[in-house]
């Protein structure tokens, strides 16, 4: 019996009011196109006619315009999990218009399977191989989607001719065992492939085929800045140092980087470097400057959950396809992002910080507390486990109207515990074994934009002393002055002593 292929219209009009929609993918990479719109189409038509039609929307994390643009613009998502990127995604989060909550993206597979998010009705899944007795090849990334294929009481396979060839290969699918069966998961380097190239779902769940020509729609990511460069070059310095004092071993240890400019310069920045050796990675994302270092044979091997690449890195990879066949694999993000791989391991993680307080503490996630960025995405995963954990950030923004390292953090996304080291263009600070107060002052002189470091040096003067010192009434001050204002900097903790 073969699949059938329908349109997309016939394939949204399976999509009901009210029901969980999952999809494949990883960031805007593996993700369904052309179905999705088709669902925002509908969701237009009958919010015309007066009629209400909103989904629940399961992804693998962020995706694209396709997904989270033209459905939040519809006004036609009532429930979104869980990591987003999209400026529609974010206004609809903030405003109200959609229900947004944000787990760790290593745990929400299993939440599913334990029975903690409900069911899933219909999975979209981008494949780029496929046979009547259910077998599918993915795309560019897994995501979850080995479970929704699992859990979803229909499939719609979107069929991805865009590339001109399968995937086949680069995928590790598997799914670990639930409690009290669970077992460890066997992956002792990132090498090891411990599950299937292909994921086998019951025929008779798929409603049908949608042929697709779309590509992932990533731009290339812009030229690294001074400031980046700078971020980049601190971080590998200081790896650099750590490796001369034994500190790391001598073959270095495997890379995590997350996602944006600084991610990709920092990698640069190890690339750079000739203090630093060759490096695999395990990760949850490969972008543009890991394909490049693969290409200069610095990056030897790379496990992660997707290819989060512009659209010229994807079709150079296709087209050099068995060069990176022994040096990269995919697998689902609840085991690229397994908190107990991570440890075993012993990975080096860097991830990106919106802001960092004197003492350690890190905010991914929302803008002064309250507006929702991205989400946290695999981040804490990674350095809460990590062997040694770095956050980065610009020592400013809007031009220097905005410091990103205050007294306090507006939300706490990555407390002191699991930050051990914070890195912005300024330098490094070292945050091992050291008390609050020794934390803060390591910060403050090491990450601080000069404008900055006067005041919070103030602060610690006017600090209640404790354990932490802080003063409650003025350590959301900066804050305060910037909306007032428009500048940090006019703060004046004078009138807080």
């Amino acid at each position: 019996m073969s699949l059938p292929f329908i349109t997309a219209e016939e394939a949204a009009a399976h999509i009901n009011h009210g029901d969980t929609i999952a999809t494949s993918g990883f960031t805007a990479s593996g993700t369904p196109k052309v179905v999705p719109v088709a669902i925002a189409k509908k969701a237009e038509e009958l919010h015309k006619k007066g009629e209400p039609f909103k989904i629940n929307l399961f992804t693998g994390a962020s995706t694209n315009d396709f997904i989270d643009g033209y459905l939040s613009r519809a006004n036609a998502v009532a429930t979104r999990v869980p990591y987003q990127g999209s400026p529609d995604a974010r206004k609809s989060a903030n405003n109200g218009d959609m229900d947004y909550y944000d787990p760790h993206l290593s745990h929400m597979s299993q939440d599913l399977r334990y029975g903690f998010m409900g069911d899933i009705d219909v999975a979209v899944i981008e494949v780029t191989e496929m046979n009547p007795s259910g077998e599918i090849v993915l795309g560019a990334g897994i995501g979850m989607t080995p479970v929704f294929a699992s859990k979803a009481k229909k499939i719609i396979l979107e069929y991805s001719s865009y590339y001109h060839t399968s995937f086949r290969g680069f995928h590790d699918n598997y799914i670990p065992l639930d409690p009290p069966h669970r077992r460890e998961i066997p992956i002792y380097k990132p090498s090891d492939r411990i599950g299937s190239p292909v994921i086998k779902i019951d025929p008779k769940k798929i409603i049908g085929v949608v042929p697709s020509n779309e590509s992932e729609s990533v731009s290339a990511f812009t030229s690294l800045s001074e400031t980046t460069r700078a971020i980049g070059a601190n971080v590998a310095d200081f790896l650099a140092s750590e490796l001369r004092k034994n500190r790391i071993p001598k073959g270095f240890l495997p890379v995590q980087s997350g996602v944006g400019n600084i991610a990709n310069a920092a990698l640069y920045g190890l690339a750079d470097h000739p203090g630093i050796p060759q490096f695999e990675m395990f990760t949850e994302v490969v972008q543009d400057a890991v394909m490049e270092l693969m290409q200069k044979g610095k990056c030897t091997f790379a496990s992660t959950c997707a290819l989060a690449c512009s659209d010229d890195a994807i079709l150079d990879f296709m087209e050099n396809i068995d060069f990176y066949r022994d040096k990269l694999i995919m697998r689902p993000a609840e085991i690229s992002n397994h908190p107990e791989v991570v440890r075993r391991l012993g990975l080096i993680a860097m991830n990106t910080a919106l802001e960092c307080d004197i003492y350690g503490n890190v905010n991914s996630t929302h803008v002064a507390g309250t507006k929702i960025m991205n989400g946290i995405g695999g981040s804490a995963d990674f350095s809460r486990n990590a062997f040694l954990s770095i956050f980065m950030c610009p020592s400013v923004q809007k031009g220097g109207a905005l410091s990103t390292i205050i007294p306090m953090v507006t939300h706490v996304d990555h407390s002191e515990h699991s930050v051990k080291v914070i890195v912005t263009e300024h330098g490094v600070a070292d945050l091992r074994n050291l008390t609050p107060l020794q934390r803060a002052r390591t910060i403050i002189e090491n990450c601080v934009h000069p404008d900055y470091r006067p005041l919070m040096y103030d602060y610690l003067k006017i600090a209640k002393k404790g354990h932490i010192p802080h003063n409650l009434r003025a350590a959301f001050a900066m804050h305060n002055t910037f909306e007032e204002t428009g500048d940090m900097r006019l703060t004046d903790f004078s009138k807080y002593a």
